[in-house]
């Protein structure tokens, strides 16, 4: 029996050159798509073979079936094809030639040793060792292409770090096999048995990386499985292998995996998948040591990357794992024609698609989720220790790169911070975090509120678009006058620019000649209330960005048609812009400066009705006008009519006016203007500019379809009015011809007639209009309720 014998008489396994000369070397494996085999496996029976020379040979096999390669006597198992997808690793099995003479050692065994010691069962609890290895070698070769991105590449290495200390373990093994008598399978268990854990962690985190590149459909294609037994299967359970974690991973014909929206497991994926397996197995202080290791050496890269676009504003992310991404094809030249901010909302943006106001713009441009594990895919995917944290890193980013589009070097004096390596998991890494944001916001901010002007620049804005200084805008009108009676296409731009600047030269002084040279003549492609109109029908003024990516000029070549037909005159096209250089573009930008023409020409419409009404109340009070025709009972009241009907027309533009410009315009721009004050972030500085702006179209009612359409009808009854001003003055003159002559007035019908359409229509649009005002302020804009008030006085002048 083995255990009477001295240590002098057990024989040496040196004397056995087929036990000795295999070393390491020989075992590594090259090329883990095929693990290598020893030879075939012996089918004669071992019964004649002293049980020494048993457990040798099976020691001997072991060790190669721990570096993947096939035994004699352990074998791979007859399901196994070398088509399999590798990540599944290669199974082994005891070979039946092996089997009597096991069962007879195991009889020996169970005299020494406890049950559970037997040497089948020792042998089975070795061998899952050998697939571990085989599928953490297969992917470590398969996801160390460029492809698979920087995190891979960095956790292929960690593990492959990892695989040393196991190699070195094997090699510690061998050496004790060559040289040691003493050397038994119990001794191989108790050395491994650590490792098995180990091993097996790894194997579910590869195996769970392979998954998510996998459909639903996919996993059950392999029936493998049905061949373990359920002792296996509940060593597997035992060591935290579930059977679903072993189910198979299919790979493409190149061996690169590819998941449904063809985006590799990469990037933020890897980490939130490591992330979550740590989280979800911090009971076991193996699991939770080892993940938190992989973790650390796969986010270096990503956390560097981080670093580098929060301190300097550069994304350098070549294979797209990054939370941000960035659209090449927007760059500053977009600015001048940019009516969507895509510049500054979309040159870089979160691969998640989510936004700060939580938009649904972006979505479209998202990868579609994983159909296993339903995570979006590669850099898509944020890791949850950062999903807190992403708009604060996508914010420093921006702010930096608009700094350094400037020309302006960006320096910090954190040299040592920058240096410092961090990880994910340390508080440091998000205290640099909230140092970056802070830094770059603030600096941002400073360049420009400070050094380029903003307050002084929307001031300019505010004067010059919202009418603050009238006379400007009433020297300009009386100096074109004949040129805005033209045509939009055939009035000259030049001589209306050389007007306005000779208007803005002699008009104003002081703070009023800062930045006059930015404001432009232009003309606008279509009329002002058309062109809201449309915008409502489409999108809804709240969502007017994307509707008005679509210039005047465009509107202009949808309409070319009907302006051939009718004209529109050059007053009703006329328009201010007003240009403004990077990186107050991103403040001043074309959105914005859209909403400022439309409150421009809003207000310049009913300017230049007032004065048409104010005009034709001048020429009203001479010549034919002047006095009562005694002799002329329906003449004069014919001319009382067409007096209240100015006057009431008159009215209701000024109180418009007035309403618009000192309860609407001037509260709102206080109100911006202490914002500003306070302003903390260029963020909030960018939505309060639009707000603003957002608040005083719908306060002027523009933007509602109701109202917006009753006003239209209104305005331009009032302006038609005025129009006929030569034709009412006609009239009166030919009324005036036939005073004393014995013949009634024949054209007195006509004048009644042309008379009341302009009375009924203004009369029916105004009841509608008043409606809509009284109906907006009860329910939705109570800031209407002060323009009730001065409509109702029009309404009782009446």
């Amino acid at each position: 029996m083995r255990q009477s014998r001295t240590p002098r008489d057990e024989p040496s396994f040196i004397a056995e050159t087929s036990f000795v000369k295999a070393p390491l070397n020989s075992r590594v494996i090259s090329g883990t798509a095929m693990p290598k085999s020893k030879g075939k496996a012996k089918q004669e029976s071992l019964d004649h073979v002293p049980l020494d020379i048993q457990e040798a040979m099976i020691l001997e096999d072991l060790l190669y079936v721990l570096m993947g390669i096939e035994g004699n006597y352990i074998t791979f198992h007859p399901n196994y094809s070398s088509e399999e997808d590798p990540l599944r690793g290669v199974r082994f099995t005891v070979s039946q030639s092996l089997g009597m003479s096991i069962l007879l050692t195991m009889f020996i065994y169970l005299l020494t040793f406890p049950p559970d010691s037997s040497l089948r069962d020792l042998v089975e609890r070795v061998l899952p060792l050998g697939t571990y290895y085989t599928a953490i070698s297969s992917f470590i070769e398969q996801r160390s292409h460029l492809d698979f991105g920087l995190v891979n590449h960095a956790l292929c290495a960690s593990i492959r770090d990892m695989l040393k200390d196991y190699q070195t373990l094997l090699s510690q093994l061998e050496h004790a096999f060559n040289t040691s008598p003493q050397f038994s399978l119990q001794k191989l268990w108790f050395y491994v048995h650590p490792t098995v854990h180990t091993l097996s962690l790894i194997y579910n985190l590869i195996l769970e990386l392979g998954l998510a590149d996998s459909s639903p459909d996919e996993d059950s294609s392999s029936g493998s499985e049905s061949s373990f037994d359920a002792e296996e299967e509940a060593r597997n359970e035992e060591l935290g292998i579930g059977k679903s974690k072993l189910k198979a991973v299919l790979a493409d014909k190149n061996g690169r995996l590819t998941g449904d929206s063809g985006i590799k497991v990469k990037g933020g994926e890897v980490l939130a998948i490591i992330y979550e397996r740590k989280l979800n197995m911090s009971g076991d202080p193996t699991a939770n040591m080892l993940y938190g290791t992989l973790l650390r050496e796969a986010g270096t890269p990503y956390v560097n990357m981080l670093k580098g676009w929060v301190t300097s504003g550069r994304l350098v992310d070549p294979y797209e794992e990054l939370l941000v991404k960035e659209s090449k094809f927007i760059n500053r030249g977009i600015l001048e024609i940019d009516y969507t901010d895509e510049y500054w909302e979309r040159r870089y943006t979160l691969r998640d698609g989510s936004t700060l106001s939580d938009s649904k713009r972006h979505k479209a441009g998202v990868p579609p989720r994983r159909s296993v594990g339903g995570r979006l895919p590669g850099g898509a995917c944020i890791p949850p220790l950062l999903e807190s944290w992403k708009h604060k890193i996508l914010l420093a980013g921006k702010y930096l790169n608009v700094i350094r589009e400037c020309g302006i070097e960006i320096s910090r004096e954190q040299s040592h911070a920058s240096d410092e390596k961090f990880s994910m998991d340390d508080e440091s890494f998000y205290e640099f975090l909230q140092d970056a944001y802070t830094h770059a916001n603030r600096t941002l901010l400073q360049l420009l509120l400070r050094d380029q002007q903003l307050i002084p620049r929307l001031r300019s804005l505010k004067r010059y678009f919202f009418l603050s200084q009238s006379f400007f805008l009433t020297h300009f009108l009386d100096l074109s006058h004949s040129e805005l009676r033209k045509s939009a296409k055939s009035v000259s731009i030049v001589k209306l620019q050389s007007l306005l600047e000779l208007t803005l030269n002699t008009d104003s002084h002081g703070e009023d000649m800062m930045f006059r040279e930015d404001v432009k003549v232009i003309m606008a492609g279509s009329g002002l209330y058309e062109w809201l109109l449309k915008i409502i029908n489409v999108k809804g003024m709240e969502n007017a960005d994307e509707a008005n990516a679509v210039p005047a000029q465009e509107d202009a070549k949808k309409d070319k048609g009907k302006d051939d037909k009718k004209p529109m005159l050059a007053i009703d096209a006329l328009t201010l812009d007003y240009n403004v250089k990077f990186p107050l573009s991103l403040v001043i930008s074309r959105k914005t400066i859209l909403r400022y023409q439309f409150l421009f020409r809003f207000l310049l419409h009913l300017k230049h009705v007032e004065q048409s009404l104010a005009a034709m109340w001048i020429e009203q009070k001479t010549g034919a006008w002047r006095k009562l025709v005694p002799d002329h009972g329906d003449f004069n009241q014919w001319r009382l009519r067409v007096f209240l009907l100015r006057a009431k027309m008159l009215s209701f533009v000024q109180q418009i006016l007035s309403f618009a410009t000192s309860e609407v315009l001037e509260p709102n721009w206080r109100t911006l203007e202490a914002k500003l004050a306070k302003v903390t972030t260029v963020d909030q500085l960018l939505r309060d500019h639009v707000d603003f702006l957002d608040t005083c179209l719908k306060e002027c009612m523009l933007t509602s379809k109701k109202l917006l359409e009753a006003y239209s009808k209104l305005i331009v009854t009032c302006s038609t009015f005025a129009l006929y001003t030569s034709s009412f003055n006609k009239s009166a003159n030919s009324a005036m011809a036939v005073v004393g002559t014995p013949e009634p007035d024949p054209d007195m019908q006509k004048r009644w007639d042309f008379l009341g359409k302009f009375e009924t229509n203004f009369d029916h649009w105004f009841r509608v209009y008043l409606n809509c005002v009284l109906y907006y302020a009860k329910s939705e804009n109570n800031a209407l309720l002060p323009l009730v008030v001065r409509l109702s006085s029009v309404k009782n002048a009446s």
